[in-house]
């Protein structure tokens, strides 16, 4: 048996490790319920992870390619792209990558402030460092690569054959059918506008006619949808073609011989000439076949810039509008 005295300090031990043991438990329990400043800080998310969309939450819909049925978000929030930079652009997108030439359209410097350049056709380790949640390509090159990053849309060249279809087209894709109305809206509006201006200035039987010249020295016509401001001179100012030429034609390559059979009254050269030799050009312009065109005689020629008048996207054709219309009243005089 132990002594009294002996007892005594060993229950007061007994009792201070359970007053102890009993404290931590209670602040244990605590901050399991309870979470601290530090909790918090710990489990929020960073900037950069609420700056990357996470596809996998997104609302997703079914589209319809030439590859297949593919699940697209319902409102993409971030598009890389290789030549569809202008057509997503003008509903709205945010489109963060595009392929190089795109940087070169004057219409759309701008509106690329923020966006990269992801290669031509696109690099997918470009395309996977952007984090997109949607890929639109022309081209299908590396389709398969793109499409294990991001639901990937294949829509071939010409899919759509108007300002009309590609604005709704597009308009579509991005969940925005709103802005592709308004963007029709503005786009009729102005060449309206342009119509408007021309009265009485041009003829209504005067005919305009679109060229370019190769630096192989090859010489084309173009139709109101192959770009060189085809559609702002035919579908929205509304004038006529050469009588010989057609939209059948969309492009249609001609001989010095029978350049006088698809002249207009009004002639607009672009010149496809990448090294800026110059020397095809100058050699048109010394060209007696040239020089006798009538529109040569009436000072009805121009020469105009191939990056500003190739573009077709409809930012582009918008802007194209009020360029032929002030060249047109320039050169008669009522500017």
């Amino acid at each position: 048996m132990l002594k009294r005295k002996t007892l005594f300090p060993i229950l007061a031990l007994v009792m201070l490790l359970s007053v102890f043991v009993t404290a931590c438990g209670g602040n244990n329990k605590a901050s399991s319920n309870t979470p601290t400043a530090t909790t918090e800080a710990t489990t929020a998310p960073s900037a950069e992870a609420t700056a990357v969309p996470d596809a996998s939450a997104a609302e997703m819909r079914s589209y319809e390619t030439t590859k297949g049925t593919v699940q697209i978000p319902v409102r993409p929030q971030r598009i890389v792209t290789d030549y569809y930079g202008g057509e997503l652009l003008s509903v709205g997108a945010n489109v963060i990558g595009v392929e190089p030439s795109t940087f070169d359209n004057p219409f759309l410097k701008d509106l690329l402030k923020n966006t990269q350049d992801v290669g031509a056709p696109v690099n997918a380790e470009k395309a996977l460092e952007l984090a997109p949640d949607l890929i639109v390509v022309m081209y299908d090159d590396n389709y398969d690569a793109l499409s294990k990053i991001a639901p990937t849309i294949h829509i071939p060249y010409g899919t759509a054959t108007n300002i009309y279809e590609t604005v709704k087209l597009f308009g579509d894709i991005v969940g925005a059918p709103d802005k592709a109305e308004q963007f029709i809206a503005d786009f009729e509006k102005k060449a309206a506008e342009g119509r408007e201006k021309l009265k009485g200035v041009v003829n209504e039987n005067d005919t305009f006619g679109i060229y370019e010249l190769t630096d192989k020295g090859e010489l084309w016509t173009f139709g109101n949808n192959a770009g060189r401001g085809g559609q702002a001179l035919y579908n929205a100012l509304k004038l006529k073609m050469p009588t010989k030429n057609s939209n059948d034609n969309q492009t249609l390559q001609l001989s010095m011989e029978l350049l006088s059979e698809y002249a207009a009254d009004y002639m607009f050269l672009t010149t496809y000439d990448p090294d800026k030799k110059g020397d095809k050009l100058k050699e048109l312009k010394e060209s007696p076949v040239w020089n006798g065109l009538a529109a040569a005689k009436n000072d009805h020629l121009f020469y105009n810039d191939f990056d500003t008048f190739y573009r077709y996207d409809p930012i582009a054709i918008t802007a194209q509008i009020d360029l032929f219309v002030d060249m047109i009243l320039e050169r008669n005089g009522k500017k």
